[in-house]
């Protein structure tokens, strides 16, 4: 006949006693973590873009029909060869791939976090075995080997009560966000830069005409000079300074060929190439320069559109948060842990009912004295707060500068280009009725030549005011952003610094 099951135990409950103490002490370990923060607060406050004083500058430029640059800003000045190696340095600049492993990595960390908050389960399998010396106990303990199998299975989970993990996985977001935009802002310094570059060889091959123009004038000089000493009309001190002339006009064609040697390497290490692939760029074509004119909706849609002021933003979005998992961690943890499995000292009565395993309960911790060092922790997210806050303040500051400078730069140069081209215009006259004279006869060659000297200085004028006026083109694309809209963070900065 088979033994009758042994009677279970009533659960026990815990006296209402117990319950009313524990919630009390509970209470009062919440209140002296919380007493614990007190006086640490950040100090940085963010500057909202529409508080900067900005109307005056850019109301003569602003209009409602102007937008925002295009995604490919670059094409606008005209040039299918400068479109084209943009494109290769955007593919191959290995500049990028340490913006694009960054991303990457904060993207990991980013896991790392959200996987925190989250439970644990996991599975097991031991065998241990052991033998005491009969010297050490006596029998039946000492002397005997016995060994313990055991499979089990585990879980575990820290409640997330006070939002301090959930503030870790949000602060970390925060970071991939700005990691995003760094890595737009790396790709538009790169365009920008192959831009820059390349009007610079524009500038350079002008430099390099005329140059050699003026040489050809100079060696001209140089021939009328020894005909006019050899039929005594001049005396050796004239030849002189023509053949100065020609060494000073063969100097600056050396100058403007290394000009375009060393623009032409630039632009192969902006392609992440070797030097041999800035040989096969071509002279650039005539490039065009847009008016400067900019959307009437700045400063404040700036955010959206300058990838370092979007990034400093979300920095300050991600510290905002690192403040607050530093404040949780003076509160209470509370941990859930559970183990079930199954132990036996035999294989062959693992798997009865008699070898069931339970283990698990909650578990409540508070730290009441570490040191100091929750406060120096606490006092360190609200320092880099106060850090994002100020790159974020610098950055936007910076922004507005660069929009300026660019618009007004454009302006100026553009006057400055109008009045080099009514001298130039001026200068072609003269140097034409020169050239009518002595065809008429009643002028020399070397009136020619004293009339065509301005002429060569204004042209090569001109071609440096062009290229500064597309520089400055390429400045004001780059700081409205470069056409790119980004994500930007939703909470109000006013809300950052609670």
């Amino acid at each position: 006949m088979a033994p009758s099951p042994a009677p279970r135990r009533p659960l026990r409950t815990p006296p209402l006693k117990s319950l009313s103490a524990a919630a009390l002490l509970g209470a009062l370990l919440v209140a002296a973590g919380c007493a614990s923060t007190g006086g640490l607060t950040p100090a940085g406050t963010a500057l909202e873009a529409d508080a900067l004083a900005s109307g005056r500058t850019f109301e003569a430029f602003a209009g409602s029909a102007a937008g925002f640059p295009e995604l490919r800003w670059w094409s606008a000045l005209g040039d299918p060869q400068l479109d084209a190696l943009i494109d290769e340095a955007l593919a191959g600049n290995p500049g990028l791939d340490t913006a694009n492993a960054r991303l990457r990595q904060a993207g990991a960390r980013a896991g790392l976090a959200d996987a925190q908050r989250r439970p644990t389960v996991g599975a097991g399998a031991q065998y241990s075995g052991l033998r005491i010396p009969s010297t050490v106990a006596p029998e039946p303990l000492g002397g005997e080997y016995s060994g313990v199998e055991l499979i089990d299975l585990s879980f575990n989970h820290s409640f997330d009560f006070w939002g301090g993990k959930r503030a870790q996985w949000q602060a970390a977001i925060g970071q991939v966000r700005a990691a995003e935009a760094d890595l737009q802002a790396a790709r538009l310094m790169l365009s920008a830069n192959v831009a820059r570059t390349y009007v610079g060889l524009a500038q350079a091959f002008d430099a390099l005409d005329v140059a050699e123009a003026e040489r050809e004038r100079a060696e001209r000089l140089l021939e009328l000079g020894e005909q006019r000493v050899a039929a005594g009309l001049d005396n050796r001190m004239q030849l002189r300074r023509a053949e100065s002339a020609v060494a000073s006009a063969d100097e600056q064609a050396q100058a403007a060929r290394q000009q375009v040697d060393a623009a032409r390497n630039a632009l192969a290490a902006l392609l992440g190439q070797g030097p041999d692939r800035g040989l096969a760029v071509r002279r650039p074509a005539l490039l065009q320069a847009p008016a400067p004119a900019i959307p009437d909706v700045l400063p404040s849609e700036l955010l959206g559109h300058r990838p370092d002021v979007v990034a400093a933003r979300w920095r300050v979005e991600a510290a905002r948060h690192g403040i607050d998992a530093s404040r949780a961690a003076f509160y209470p943890t509370v941990n859930l842990s559970a183990m079930v499995g199954l132990a036996s000292a035999g294989l062959s009565d693992l798997f009865d009912s008699d070898a069931a395993l339970v283990q698990g309960g909650p578990a409540i911790s508070l730290p009441i004295f570490d040191g100091g060092r929750l406060r120096s922790q606490l006092d360190a997210s609200d320092a880099d707060y106060d850090l994002a806050v100020a790159g974020y303040n610098e950055r936007l500051v910076a922004s507005l500068r660069e929009v300026a400078d660019a618009l007004q730069g454009a302006r100026s140069l553009d006057a400055r280009i109008a009045a080099a081209t009514i001298a130039r215009d001026a200068a072609d006259d003269a140097w034409r009725i020169a050239v009518d004279r002595y065809r008429a006869g009643i002028g020399t060659q070397l009136d020619v030549l004293a009339a065509q000297q301005p002429l060569l200085q204004l042209d090569q004028l001109r071609a440096a005011l062009r290229a500064q006026r597309l520089i400055a083109c390429v400045d004001l694309d780059t700081a409205l952003g470069g056409g790119l809209a980004l994500q930007s963070p939703d909470t109000p900065l006013a809300a950052t610094a609670d």
